[in-house]
């Protein structure tokens, strides 16, 4: 049945469709049911292709079907779960996922060469074999197919304000209060190099994954065919889905109960939740920036800011970014929590919960999108930066009582503090002070010529090291 985007329960499979619906390939239940299939056709493959196993090996053309198997049409899906739900072809209804997805292999099976196969489909297995490789296989797609080119592309445009704003002086804020001046090419490399590190976890990341049946103990698999080394065959078979195109690898778990864990998906959920935290306050200082004039916005033709006032140009882009990521933050630090908790040696709670990856997915995607939209619609204002730090010279007291200690004075903090703290003082009177103070010509003349604007320290170099710290 085809629902409206109008008449959707969710803001992603409605208002948002067009920005994340990609993902649906992925994370629908169309998508398990493909990622189902796949596990097991390629696990019949490799029975066949083991010399201890007692089935026939598969001509090119039985392979070459096994394969066409795994594109599930919607057609496909939608016997996947009439079988489920109401029965098929006189077989009475499974209420089993799993088991719905082996049942239309085996109706498949029966029309063709390898009918006499069909006892090997699903041969030994647990349906949790079967759900924790295919969520695996769904994971790694997001990650690599979606999410990780959508973060890659805000760090590179993050990381361009960096560099071509690296020596724009810009008043800091510590505690919301005027501090020592940075550039904003620095502020921005900040969040670039922190991005990066996630991301340079995010771009390795290990899955574990598990075959070892309903308790993990490979009963059924030892029991009817013994002369198996089932480890290693586990361990090939799980090694097998990966290769040179991945950079997220699924590693065998040996050790289990009925359930692989999860200890891998709380990290995975750990690790976004830590990226998501660190676009929020991007989101957060962008907004600030734009609310402070200091970055301007583009106004698009005919956009709408405000149903009233017709001069608004809000910071939508931003604001949304923020919200959906906040949003996922809290979707993430619950699965973190909830996935790896086990309760002997399987319960459900957890199926009902993994379901909803696509749904954390699409709100980071969704935010992605958002964030790169409203940096797009931006261009930081060097004018209006100098202009608010050469209002606030107090800020290079630091500089001063700094100096001042190196030469000696007794407690300069104090006699700054006295002058400066909680004031607003012009930088003529910071010269009368040090005019006062009958120091060495030099001295005096250094600290003369210091302006906000100047004393950035090392932020122009900090904005364009060549490699993040």
């Amino acid at each position: 049945m085809n629902i409206d985007t109008l008449d959707a329960l969710s803001p992603l499979d409605g208002r948002y469709r067009k920005k994340v619906g990609a993902l649906a390939s992925v994370f629908s239940e169309r998508g398990l049911m493909a990622r189902r299939t796949q596990v097991e056709t390629r696990y019949l493959l490799a029975l066949s292709e083991h010399p201890d196993v007692p089935l026939r090996e598969l001509t090119g053309p039985e392979r070459n079907f096994l394969r066409s198997l795994n594109r599930v049409s919607l057609k496909d899906a939608g016997i996947i779960k009439r079988i489920e739900l109401k029965g098929y072809r006189g077989r009475p209804r499974t209420n089993h996922d799993v088991k719905a997805v082996e049942f239309h292999l085996r109706y498949h099976f029966a029309t063709k060469s390898l009918r006499d196969v069909v006892e090997w489909i699903h041969f030994a297995l647990t349906s949790e074999d079967v759900n924790n490789v295919a969520y695996a296989l769904q994971l790694r797609e997001g990650i690599e197919r979606h999410l990780l080119p959508a973060l890659e592309s805000v760090h590179a445009m993050i990381q361009g304000l960096a560099r071509d704003y690296a020596f724009i002086s810009m008043l800091a804020r510590t505690h919301g209060q005027p501090a020592s001046p940075t550039t904003f090419g620095k502020e921005m490399r900040v969040f670039a190099v922190r991005e990066n590190r996630e991301l340079t976890e995010l771009r390795a990341f290990r899955i574990l994954v598990k075959l070892n049946g309903a308790s993990g103990n490979y009963h059924a698999h030892k029991t009817a065919l013994p002369c198996v080394d089932w480890l290693k065959f586990s361990e090939e078979f799980l090694r097998g889905f990966n290769g040179r195109r991945h950079t997220v690898w699924f590693e065998p778990n040996l050790i289990t109960t009925q359930v692989e864990p999860h200890d891998t998906y709380a990290k995975l959920f750990d690790l976004l939740k830590r990226t998501a935290v660190i676009l929020s306050s991007f989101c957060e200082d962008m907004w600030r920036y734009i609310s402070d004039d200091w970055v301007k916005q583009k106004a698009a033709l005919g956009e709408v800011g405000s149903s009233v006032m017709p001069h608004k140009v809000n910071p939508i882009n931003f604001e949304n970014a923020e919200g959906n990521l906040n949003f996922a933050i809290s979707q993430c630090e619950f699965l973190a929590r909830q996935l790896p908790r086990m309760r002997l040696q399987r319960h459900l709670s957890d199926s009902t919960v993994i379901r909803n990856f696509g749904v954390t997915f699409g709100h980071l995607l969704l935010a992605c999108k958002e964030i790169l939209t409203g940096l797009g619609k931006i261009a930081p204002d060097p004018r209006a930066m100098k202009q608010v730090l050469m209002e606030r010279p107090e800020v290079i007291a630091e500089a001063y009582q700094t100096i001042l200690r190196r030469e000696g004075l007794t407690d300069p903090y104090k006699q700054l503090s006295e002058l400066t703290r909680g004031k607003h003082v012009s930088l003529k009177e910071l010269r009368t002070f040090v005019r006062g103070l009958h120091l060495t010509p030099s001295v005096e003349k250094e600290l003369l010529t210091l302006s906000p604007e100047k004393y950035t320290g090392l932020a122009s170099t900090l904005a364009t090291l060549p490699c993040a710290p």
